[in-house]
């Protein structure tokens, strides 16, 4: 079973293919909280959680009545076809943990039909979960970007780096990159666990974007993460679809 908590089709606004048409498909739940964060996301109840700027897609209790079961390939991809797309868009898989279902054969179909039919795949994970690339060869063909959560998420190492994964996915995927959420302070350190992660892996292409909920927020924090940036020889990535539709819902 794999719940979807939306769609929608926008534009890519983060990382290596930032501004691409790309039709989203965002999974519901995480195997994190990231509590560090410290989003305030108000629940259908009147309550409140704290996590990360997805968490709708990542508290089940709290939001999980509103996502979609599905159970079976087809309708995934009445989920691309109702669009019409009139090219081979990208399709980007995120969440929550896209990942959760990697073993689920709903998804390994799904990536098959649409990878054959053109489409690039696009998975937005934070690198934790194990990818089973001999049983499920299809993940072979997709790009992953790598939101590592770092410690100023909350989460303990041992739940939010799994070296033995992030290798595996580097070294046997079609394309890999790094996409690091960086606050505002305490960028020495954040500066030291992102080259110790580097180096426990390997060097490809490192993107730091600025933690951010909203157009004011990201403002505010864009140009130090830009220095961030220069100072470490990291390529910048804004957050396009908060800078212009002021929302992280949606877009």
């Amino acid at each position: 079973m794999i719940y979807l908590v939306e769609e929608f089709f926008s534009i890519q606004g983060e990382g290596r293919h930032l501004g691409t048409p790309s039709l989203f498909l965002r999974f519901g739940g995480c195997n994190m909280r990231c509590e560090g964060f410290g989003t305030r996301v108000a629940t259908p109840d009147g309550g409140e959680v704290i996590g990360c700027d997805t968490a709708y897609a990542v508290f089940k209790k709290a939001f999980g009545s509103a996502w979609k079961k599905i159970s079976a390939v087809e309708e995934l991809l009445e989920v691309v076809e109702k669009y019409a797309l009139p090219y081979k868009a990208d399709i980007v898989l995120t969440g929550g943990e896209p990942l959760l279902y990697a073993n689920d054969s709903i998804l390994a179909q799904f990536l098959k039909c649409v990878i054959e039919r053109g489409h690039r795949v696009t998975f937005e994970t934070n690198g934790a979960m194990d990818v089973d690339f001999e049983r499920f060869p299809i993940y072979k063909a997709c790009t992953f970007a790598l939101s590592v959560k770092l410690e100023n998420s909350g989460e303990p190492a041992s739940v939010r780096l799994n070296f033995p994964a992030l290798k595996k996915i580097i070294s046997q995927s079609h394309d890999a990159f790094y996409k690091f959420t960086v606050p505002s302070d305490h960028l020495e350190g954040i500066a030291a666990e992102i080259k110790e992660i580097i180096a426990a892996t390997e060097p490809i292409d490192t993107y730091c974007m600025p933690l951010s909920d909203s157009k004011k927020s990201l403002e505010r924090a864009c140009e130090q993460v830009i220095e961030f940036c220069k100072q470490n020889g990291y390529k910048y990535s804004d957050r396009l679809h908060i800078r212009i539709w002021d929302e992280i819902q949606g877009v």
